[in-house]
């Protein structure tokens, strides 16, 4: 059976996200590369010298798309399935979501559901589990909080309003001595920085738990820049978001193979 993969980010009016989700995806499909060529030197080696199947590494969107994301499945899967000699495609989609909200826990599910009706028999969809749960994931976060020296760090994540959706991210925190605050709920940057500051503290570092830079991650630095006049005694620092780098594609690739 062949195997594809597809990365299923948010989407965004800014082009920097879906160029990165895209560097990202090239970056999974060097493993796969690498992979291969393991696999192929190996039936060599055993006398057979016929390469491996071609597998490939796509992404698609929730949202801001011209077609739903029902539609991207079914036409990646198509265009995969078309250019192999394969009866069978097996598609494992994997959500780059850091939180467990309402696009994670409800809103793909039903489009890939839809697109499995579609698809029929001839491909099988596997909804493999979203990228925030890899525990893989907290030594990324470290890597960027150690970029700053702070007195205080806030792990600053986007939330949700479906209940429940905090629980890894409170865990993260505390197992690397970060205080949480959120973007679109309680309690927000303004309210964490607010009480560090009273508290007494003049270092804190803002360590942002988004996978890209982009439209919210420039919204968070204006905002700093307003709260550093607000409180004219601390000084604000803002480490980069994850990114499209080795470590995270690492992470993905790990998880597309359990």
């Amino acid at each position: 059976m062949l195997s594809a993969y597809l990365l299923v980010s948010h989407g965004s009016h800014d082009p920097r996200p879906e160029i990165a989700t895209s560097h990202l995806a090239c970056l999974v499909q060097s493993r796969l590369q690498d992979q291969r060529q393991q696999i192929y030197q190996h039936r060599f080696v055993g006398g057979i010298a016929s390469p491996p199947r071609c597998e490939i590494v796509g992404t698609a969107y929730l949202e801001l798309q011209p077609q739903p994301l029902h539609s991207q499945i079914v036409e990646f899967a198509y265009s995969v399935h078309q250019n192999s000699q394969s009866q069978q495609l097996h598609l494992k989609i994997l959500p780059l979501f850091l939180l467990a909200g309402v696009h994670v826990m409800e809103d793909i599910p039903e489009e890939v559901e839809i697109a499995q009706k579609m698809l029929g028999d001839d491909v099988v969809i596997e909804l493999k589990p979203y990228i925030g749960l890899h525990p893989g994931l907290a030594s990324l976060v470290a890597k960027q909080k150690n970029l700053i020296q702070a007195h205080k760090y806030i792990l600053l994540a986007h939330g949700s309003r479906r209940l429940g959706f905090d629980h890894r991210t409170e865990a993260l925190a505390v197992n690397l001595g970060l205080t949480t605050a959120y973007w679109a709920v309680q309690p927000n940057l303004e309210s964490r920085v607010r009480e560090f500051a009273l508290a007494g503290y003049e270092r804190i570092a803002i360590v942002p738990y988004f996978l890209f830079a982009g439209g919210i991650t420039d919204a968070i630095a204006a905002a700093i820049e307003k709260l550093e006049l607000q409180f004219p005694r601390v000084s604000l620092k803002l480490a980069p978001p994850l990114g499209a780098n080795t470590e995270l594609a690492d992470l993905i690739w790990d998880f597309l193979n359990q």
